[in-house]
């Protein structure tokens, strides 16, 4: 895949992750395009080293969309355990 490839996995995966998981997150569109980068890396690794199931490098390949949303809420998820809840007004 190319590094357009990657930014419009990277954009829709966070948006994906931010629509399942809605709160009032920081960041806008870098920071959800970031967040779903960072998710399908870490979605990848996770399914190669405990599930034992390669990603292909094909762009519709529907494991590959899965694991990278699914790390993208493990990021949020995380974001929201380390810094409190974000949807609470300050």
């Amino acid at each position: 895949m190319g590094i357009v490839s990657w930014l419009l996995l990277g954009l829709i995966a966070g948006v994906i992750a931010k629509v399942l998981l809605p709160g009032r997150d920081p960041g806008g569109l870098v920071g959800t395009t970031l967040t779903g980068i960072a998710g399908s890396f870490l979605g990848g690794w996770l399914s190669t080293r405990f599930l034992h199931r390669p990603i292909p490098k094909d762009f519709y390949d529907p494991a590959m969309w899965i694991s990278a949303v699914a790390g993208a809420l493990i990021l949020l998820i995380v974001y929201r355990l380390l810094f409190g809840n974000s949807r609470a007004r300050r």
